[in-house]
C-alpha cells in the first residue's frame, strides 16, 4: 500500500508580499527556458541580453552550471526594489515557492522553512493536487544547464 505524501491534507499557505524569501539571503533563482523567454520580453530584451545583463552561469559540479538571477551585494534579487519589479513575470521557482521537492519533501522541511516565510502554515488550504501540480511544473520547466566553462579539476 502506497503511503501517501504528508501534505496529502493540503498545506496552508497565502503569500503576504513581505520579501522575506528574496532579500536578506545569499541563494539561486534559477532560470527555466521559459522563464528567460518571460522575462527577456517582459524587458523587452534578447534573450542573450538578458543573460548578460541580469544572470550568472553557476556550477554546482559535475561539470555543469545553471543559469541563475544575479544578487545585489546585499544578497537582495536583483529585482528586488521596494518588492518585486518582475512580479506579473517572476519565474516559476518564485511563483511556486514553496511547494519545492526540498520543502514538502517532510512535514519537517516545511516547518523548518517556515520559520522564515509568514504566509506558511496561515491563509490559503492548497490541497494535494495544487501541490503536486507545483512539483510537476517544475520538473517539467528544468533549469538551463550548460558544460561548465571552467569544470572542477
Amino acid at each position: 500500500m502506497e503511503q501517501l505524501p504528508f501534505y496529502s491534507g493540503g498545506l496552508r499557505f497565502s503569500c503576504t508580499r513581505c520579501s522575506a524569501c528574496c532579500r536578506y539571503e545569499s541563494g539561486y533563482v534559477f532560470l527555466s527556458r521559459e522563464d528567460l523567454d518571460i522575462l527577456a520580453a517582459a524587458l523587452d530584451m534578447a534573450g542573450g541580453d538578458f543573460v548578460k545583463t541580469w544572470c550568472r552561469w553557476v556550477p554546482l559540479g559535475g561539470g555543469t552550471e545553471y543559469l541563475s538571477l544575479k544578487e545585489k551585494l546585499n544578497d537582495d534579487c536583483i529585482f528586488w526594489k521596494d518588492g518585486c519589479t518582475v512580479y506579473r513575470s517572476r519565474p516559476l521557482q518564485c511563483r511556486t515557492f514553496p511547494f519545492w521537492d526540498s520543502v514538502v519533501v517532510s512535514a519537517e522541511a516545511w516547518e523548518s522553512a517556515g520559520r522564515g516565510c509568514p504566509g506558511m502554515g496561515r491563509g490559503e488550504l492548497r490541497g494535494m493536487a495544487y501541490i503536486e501540480g507545483c512539483l510537476r511544473a517544475r520538473a517539467s520547466q528544468p533549469p538551463l544547464a550548460r558544460k561548465a566553462e571552467r569544470p572542477e579539476l
